[in-house]
């Protein structure tokens, strides 16, 4: 099992992965920086545990990591134990879940494999915010869909704070990124998918004629504002709305999306 390492000095260089995470010129999960994963709370560091991403170390104070110690059992990385106060000094901030995790990334997935074992995809395009993009993880997940595809214009899903808000389901959910924009949705049209694009125009079908549940469906979303760009509605085969009310134009992307997603399922 992980095993347990009393950590008593902020300046014990044992812990330098969970240091600074306040600063963002050094931010380990930062581009830039050492491209670790971090987990923080007790659910979601349990989701890091059950995910692909070797795990490095824990560090925490003695309550929630003792709450790990069965999902931690059959580890063999260090568990670093400490009082609150020292962990603020490391860490930069008081964190209220007491518990982080470090991971490193696990193999990048290939465009071409996510969407050859997909029914049901979401393709995002300029998701720039990390708590937007944490929420449709999330909600891919709830929701059942196989996949993220990344776009031009996305945030790393694997940044702390949309490993938090997506509750780790970042760390189950597929993703993988789209090099080449939009001509690489060229690759769900080749694997027999129908590509769909959300937006709010007046002249796009209804979500509620468009069939979403029908055959294998790939839903495209854009950006908070601008939405998706006209080169990703051109690439689509058919651009669907959700009916609003008078006066309203538009949801959150990560409402949307579950919305979307919801219809996808043919719950």
């Amino acid at each position: 099992m992980a095993h347990v390492v009393e950590i008593d000095e902020a300046d014990d260089p044992r812990v330098d992965d969970f240091r600074d995470l306040s600063r963002a010129d050094r931010r380990p999960d930062r581009p830039g920086g050492r491209g670790l994963v971090i987990a923080e709370g007790v659910v979601v560091v349990e989701r890091l545990l059950a995910s692909p991403y070797p795990v490095r170390a824990l560090f925490g104070v003695r309550r929630r990591i003792e709450e790990l110690a069965d999902a931690t059992a059959a580890l063999d990385v260090p568990a670093y134990v400490t009082s609150a106060d020292v962990m603020a000094q490391v860490v930069g901030f008081h964190l209220n879940r007491g518990v982080l995790a470090v991971a490193d990334r696990a193999p990048a997935v290939p465009p071409a494999e996510l969407i050859g074992r997909a029914r049901r995809l979401a393709v995002l395009e300029g998701i720039g915010d990390h708590e937007n993009l944490g929420a449709l993880f999330r909600n891919a997940a709830a929701l059942d869909l196989d996949g993220v595809l990344l776009g031009a214009g996305c945030s790393d899903p694997l940044y702390r704070r949309s490993v938090r808000v997506s509750m780790g389901h970042v760390l189950r959910v597929p993703f993988a990124h789209l090099e080449s924009w939009p001509e690489d949705l060229k690759l769900l049209r080749d694997n027999g998918f129908r590509i769909v694009a959300l937006t709010p125009r007046a002249d796009a079908k209804s979500l509620r004629d468009a069939a979403l549940d029908e055959g294998r469906v790939a839903v495209l979303l854009g950006s908070e504002g601008p939405g998706l760009t006209e080169e990703a509605i051109n690439a689509a085969d058919l651009a669907v709305r959700i009916p609003m009310a008078s006066g309203v134009d538009s949801l959150n992307v990560a409402t949307a999306g579950a919305i979307a997603f919801h219809a996808m399922s043919g719950v």
